[in-house]
Order: C-alpha cells, then structure tokens, then sequence
C-alpha cells in the first residue's frame, strides 16, 4: 500500500505541475486552439462576467492533464509490472507505448484535419447570413470534447491486439467483419463529431476504418509469431 501511495501522490504532482504550468501560458493556448478559425472571420466573445477566465481554467485543465498522462501511465505500469509473468511485462510495454503514441496521434489528427473541417463548415454555412460571433466557452467545449472523442477512437487497435493476445478474437473473425465496422464506424463518427455534415464524418469513419484494419493485421501477425514460436 506504501508503494501505491506513493505512486498515486507523484502521479497526483504531476497533473498539479502540468496544469499550473498550462495556466501560466492559458492565453497562449487559447490562442494555439483558436488557430483552426483564425482566418475565417470568426470573432470570440465571453457572454457573461468572467467566461474567459474559466474558460482559461478549463483549457489548462485539459492541457495539463494530456500532457501529465505518460507520467500518470508510466506510474500505474511500474506498479503492475512487479505482479506479471515475464511474457505479460513484455506485452505490457508495447501496449502502453503504442496507446499513447496513437491517442496522441488522435489529437494532432483532429487538430490539423477534422477540426478545421467542422469548424469551416459551420462558418461558411453561415456565410451571407448571419456573422460568426461565437462564445469562447462553447468554442471550446466543442473543440476539447472533439479532439478527445477523436484521440479516444484512436485506441481501437490497442483495444483488438489485448483481445487477440487474450485468444478472446481471432484475426480472422475481425477481419471478417469488415462490413460490419464500416458501418460500425460511420455511426461512431457521427455520434463522436459535434458537427452534422457527412464530409466532417468521413473523415473520423474513414480513419477508423483503417486503424480496424490495421490493428487485425496486427493480431494477425502475433498468431503467425505464436505459431512459429510453438
């Protein structure tokens, strides 16, 4: 118990240090995350008396606690690994690894592609008829809550190679559904997209179809591994 104490309290310091940083530069990441509509014309207003600054907290907030998320992972893995088999721990460390590269990937995904796409699609909706004048905290509920849901569905494949390796699914059976998660993903793009316009959609459904694939082909290949091995 010492030990996971001690392991929740550095974890707990980490975010703490994270998020007070984050809140030190809050203004510069508001300005980082409104670079998706920088050059539309959109202008950002607070509706009511001391908006911006909790808008501020909430971005600091979701900033440090991304940024603190290796440390708090690593924490949690260090504290397993005593307890697993020498083949678990070797499973382990990919896992990890390879969840958070994609989750981060998700994020930059939804930055630099499906972000902007939803955002200029409500702009030039508007376009002609009414001015783009939104609330700061609203732009960024939409904005966090995308970019999460998208770095969330990026975990997919991490989620089929654990199955595999517990011999729950089969490569072949996932990649036998294949029709099944094309519409799986197009429901999930929906759902996970603020934004209601297909084009918007495509591009999380079209990602996630791969990332599916991707992750079978994967599985696929620690069978033919385990086979060789036996």
């Amino acid at each position: 118990m010492q030990e996971l104490r001690e392991r929740v309290l550095v974890s707990l310091l980490a975010c703490g240090a994270a998020i007070g940083t984050c809140f030190v530069f809050s203004k510069d990441l508001v300005v980082f995350l409104e670079a998706p509509v920088a050059d539309a014309g959109v202008r950002f207003l607070q509706l009511s008396p001391g908006e911006f600054f909790f808008t501020t907290l909430k971005t600091a907030g979701y900033s440090g606690l991304l940024i603190a998320a290796p440390t708090v992972v690593y924490e949690i893995a260090a504290y397993l690994v005593p307890g697993l088999t020498k083949s678990e721990r070797q499973f382990l460390a990919p896992v990890v690894a390879g969840s958070s590269i994609l989750f981060y990937l998700g994020l930059l995904f939804s930055y630099e592609i499906l972000t902007p796409a939803a955002l200029n699609f409500f702009v030039d909706y508007a376009n002609g008829a009414v001015e783009s004048l939104w609330s700061i905290d609203q732009y960024f509920e939409f904005v966090c809550i995308l970019m999460l849901s998208t770095g969330l569905s990026f975990q997919v494949p991490v989620i089929q190679v654990m199955l595999g390796q517990l011999g729950l699914v089969t490569s072949g059976a996932m990649l036998s559904q294949w029709r099944w998660v094309v519409v799986g993903a197009t429901i999930a793009a929906a759902v996970l997209t603020p934004s209601t316009d297909p084009f918007t959609q495509a591009l999380l459904a079209i990602p996630l179809v791969g990332l599916y694939m991707g992750g079978a082909l994967a599985v696929k290949a620690i069978e033919g591994r385990k086979q060789s091995i036996a």
